[in-house]
């Protein structure tokens, strides 16, 4: 009797064992490669009745128990893992392997066998973490990668903003499916999935939808992002031209589309915002910037479905059909601004435009679009509302915090700021004379000395003066007269 489990090519794995009439095998074809340095299970299960292998989720594989032969499987050889006599060496991890119910120690096995290395764990268990804004880890032979392909990120560890500039007159379509694709090939494709696997783009009818986004820009108004439909459905990110956010939601049902102002501040002031809004259902959720998030509502009387989603178009719609009559109005002149990180479900159609891997017939360009690193940046101050800004001089109920004369014009405002600037400088200057002028007259302290030349070579003192002084001779001679009386 024998027993096998195996990889026996690249898509399949083979589970083959015979109980005295002949070999029974059963093999699962998987339609991606197994060895993609990804973590696979296999469940391999073997009674009197039949026997079946299963492959991480892949459909289970079942074979009867041959009518004749051993109803169990009589095995007297060693159990070997990883290698058999005669068979190709396995090169990769293995882990939790159970026979019966029993958990084996693979690891006190590795420590005392050639070849083998005890501690291959994964690296995605302890470092999967880094792998950021929806980012997956992959693991490697001797390390671990972050996969960005599904978010609207780059880089090693998906942290780096795709984002680009668009100057008047550009705009992008990205289409949710290339053009000549059949309705056939609709139902085969996940365009729009999201992370629930039973929104997919088969019947292209979404229940909810995940929007992320990043902008900034002075002018206004203007069409952000535009989700048109094949029916009357639509969604749209707009700045309306009192500079606020609004999003607008026409999903059927209603005869007017379903709008949500965010009227509290200006968002045409040239700081980068992000923009994030979640609906399910008939629930929306928006997130804009550091602010809490805020739940809305559709009208009982709307609709909760996108039917049949066409193309997202960004700074600009071009579209067949009827649009909107406000987006419209707010199609001219277009977009002129920053859009970075910019997320529809799993779509990302600014790295699809700037990154084109197998997606560049989604993706149509007018203009020359640059990329940029202009969202990266988040907002970190709140600037101040005009309303309670004292220094915003358009506001009539603004109070000056001083009671002298306010400055009321630009110019006097400017010269005020080049006036104490120049005597900042010119205080400057008069401190730096007066330490170099300091500095040049500093007295070094000096004396002077009467000592006689030649005293380094003289017996003594008396004989330096003496040697040096001519009219010491003369006085020491008078000082030796003696007068007697």
């Amino acid at each position: 009797d024998s027993l096998f489990l195996g990889v026996s090519a690249a898509k399949e794995v083979s589970f083959s064992f015979d109980v005295g009439n002949g070999p029974v095998e059963i093999v699962v074809k998987s339609p991606n490669p197994l060895n993609d340095d990804q973590w696979h299970r296999v469940n391999a299960e073997r009674n009197v009745k039949q026997a079946s292998l299963q492959v991480d989720q892949l459909p289970l594989e079942v074979r009867k128990a041959p009518t004749e032969g051993h109803t169990r499987l009589e095995l007297y050889s060693q159990l070997y893992v990883g290698a058999a006599g005669g068979q190709r060496g396995f090169l990769g991890c293995i882990r939790s392997l159970r026979m019966n119910g029993v958990t084996l120690d693979l690891e006190e096995r590795a420590k005392v066998t050639p070849g083998v290395k005890p501690g291959c764990s994964g690296h995605c268990t302890s470092y999967g973490m880094y792998c950021a804004n929806g980012g997956k880890c992959v693991e490697k032979y001797n390390g671990y990668s972050c996969d960005c392909s599904k978010t609207a990120y780059d880089g090693p560890f998906c942290i780096k903003d795709v984002g680009a500039f668009f100057e008047e007159g550009i705009w992008l379509r990205y289409n949710f499916h290339s053009p000549g694709t059949t309705m056939k090939d609709l139902v085969s494709r996940t365009l729009l999935s999201s992370t629930d696997s039973e929104i997919t783009a088969p019947d292209l009818n979404l229940k909810k939808e995940e929007l992320s986004f990043s902008f900034s820009t002075t002018r206004s108004p203007c069409v952000l992002l535009y989700v048109s439909s094949y029916t009357q459905d639509f969604m749209a990110v707009l700045v309306k031209p009192s500079g606020n956010l609004q999003i607008r939601y026409s999903l059927g049902g209603t005869r007017e589309p379903y709008n949500i102002d965010v009227d509290h501040r200006n968002m045409a002031n040239g700081q980068p915002h992000t923009v994030n809004i979640t609906r399910n259902g008939r629930d929306i959720v928006l997130q804009l910037d550091h602010y809490p998030p805020m739940s809305y509502s559709l009208p009982t009387a709307s609709d909760t479905q996108f039917n049949s989603p066409k193309a997202l178009f960004l700074g600009k719609v071009i579209e067949t059909g009827k649009i909107d009559q406000d987006i419209y109005k707010y199609n001219t002149p277009g977009f002129t601004g920053c859009l970075s990180r910019v997320q529809f479900n799993q779509i990302a159609p600014l790295k699809a435009a700037l990154r084109p891997i197998n997606t560049s017939s989604h993706v149509y360009i007018e203009g020359e679009l640059v990329e940029s690193n202009c969202g990266a940046s988040p907002l970190t101050i709140p600037p101040m509302s005009a309303a309670t800004d004292p220094w915003h001089l358009d506001s009539a109920s603004a109070d000056f915090p001083y009671n002298g004369q306010a400055i009321g014009d630009g110019v006097n405002r400017n010269s005020a700021i080049i006036g104490g600037i120049i005597a900042v400088v010119i205080f400057t200057i008069l401190c730096t004379l007066v330490f170099l002028i300091r500095y040049m007259f500093r007295h070094k302290g000096t004396y002077h000395t009467n000592e006689a030349k030649g005293a380094e070579s003289a017996e003594s003192a008396d004989a330096a003066i003496m040697n040096n002084d001519p009219n010491f001779t003369e006085t020491i001679d008078e000082s030796k007269k003696e007068w007697l009386i």
